[in-house]
């Protein structure tokens, strides 16, 4: 046989080896169980340094409505806020929409330090076209550096927005990210809105508890289905690590889905509250809008609040009415103050009352060094107490006589000089 004929039968060998050897390849790439089983639910197993993390990914479109707005209602009031000049902790006035990082977690338990461990971050963000949210889930204890490197690494925001995050998430994060900062990227310095603390300004006085739940339910109209409680996601995900089957855990991830989603739908909220008081907010809202923002020092914008409150003439109307002079005695509109707080007495009765007859007798026993109207607007504050001690338990008798003694101890012993001085 020649040389030719031989080594066209060798390349058929050589290529047929080949072929198959491609073939076993791509079976090898393609045929993953573990990650076939977790496809359907949307959810990608990432590996690092002989660690694991699974990254699930959810996208909405921006027409999707969560609540009473639909997502991209958000991108409007990031554009409001950056039309705006209210000066607030919750503006996110030169952000874009983008530029907020909605987050929660899931934690094996409620207590802080080293021993709670956070097995699921979850976050959200509108973009141009689609809100993503992305969570990232411990498939169990020993991958934590594959979840916050998988973390980290794709974080392009720079204020979080977060639901009593200040105290609980954000700490935790930072108490886990220790244990292994030399192995993963640094945290970043993120600017962040806890919109905790907002609906608890808002809305202490109407619901029972301002529990992400109960807001949902009663302010923003979002009702969950067969939600799994959040208790119980520590218990769940200790028997999804013993058995590994994604069944297991997807309640518990829906549920920090909804969370995150819901934090963009609170954010909305809460951004019309503050941005069209006026014609979003209820009465009391108006009124604690007010007040807050006279507690960030927005004093210009305070003192617009509440005088559009009273002129609705509403239930607030009293308290408005004193919130607005204590806010003139800050900045020593004196006139202005007393005109209110004599309005405020002519008015109306109890402990607003009460306190409007107060600040006059400091203003006159102080300011104007007029003992005797002093001493006036101290009986007179004397006598209504005296009327309403029943539902006054917050005022002390006693202060209110020791300052009335006080005052005519004082007002005696200035007669006989001021007779002198006519003399």
């Amino acid at each position: 046989m020649s040389l030719k004929n031989k080594l066209n039968r060798l390349k058929k060998h050589v290529v047929r080896d080949e072929t198959e050897q491609k073939s076993e390849n791509v079976q090898q790439q393609s045929y993953d169980p573990e990650q076939l089983l977790w496809d359907e639910h949307n959810t990608q197993i990432i590996h690092y340094d002989g660690q694991t993390c699974f990254i699930r990914e959810v996208v909405y479109p921006l027409d999707y409505q969560h609540g009473k707005y639909q997502l991209k209602e958000f991108q409007h009031v990031v554009s409001m806020w950056n039309q705006s000049d209210l000066k607030h902790p919750l503006s996110s006035k030169d952000h874009q929409a983008s530029d907020l990082f909605f987050f929660d977690t899931e934690t094996t338990g409620l207590g802080g330090g080293a021993g709670n461990t956070i097995f699921l971050l979850g976050q959200a963000q509108v973009l141009e076209d689609r809100v993503v949210v992305k969570q990232y889930l411990l498939p169990k204890p020993g991958n934590e550096v594959a979840l916050y490197q998988s973390f980290l690494e794709g974080i392009n925001s720079k204020t979080l927005v977060t639901y009593n995050g200040k105290a609980f998430d954000w700490p935790q994060v930072k108490t886990r990210h220790t244990l292994i900062r030399e192995l993963v990227p640094k945290l970043p310095a993120f600017g962040h809105f806890d919109l905790f603390h907002a609906a608890r300004r808002l809305w202490k006085k109407e619901l029972e508890s301002v529990r992400l739940a109960k807001v949902e339910n009663d302010i923003l109209g979002i009702y969950r289905e067969n939600d799994i409680p959040g208790f119980l996601a520590p218990m769940i995900y200790f028997q999804f690590v013993k058995q590994q089957k994604p069944e297991i855990i997807m309640g518990v991830l829906k549920h920090n889905e909804i969370d995150v989603l819901s934090l963009i739908t609170l954010y909305i909220h809460l951004s019309y509250k503050l941005l069209s008081t006026n014609d979003k907010a209820t009465d009391s809202e108006h009124y604690e809008v007010a007040r807050w923002l006279d507690y960030v020092g927005d004093q210009s914008s305070a003192l617009d609040a509440y005088k559009s409150l009273m002129e609705k003439s509403t239930k607030q109307d009293v308290e408005a009415k004193y919130a607005l002079a204590l806010l003139y005695k800050k900045q020593k509109e004196w006139k202005q103050a007393i005109n209110l707080w004599n309005e405020i007495v002519e008015g109306s009765k109890g402990k607003v009352a009460i306190r409007a007859l107060e600040e006059l007798a400091k203003y006159y026993e102080h300011k104007e060094k007029d003992l005797q109207k002093a001493t006036k607007h101290t009986e007179e504050m004397y006598i209504l107490f005296k009327e309403c001690k029943e539902t006054l338990s917050f005022i002390d008798e006693n202060d209110i006589l020791n300052r009335l003694n006080r005052l005519k101890r004082k007002f005696s012993k200035n007669i006989p000089r001021a007779s002198a001085e006519t003399e």
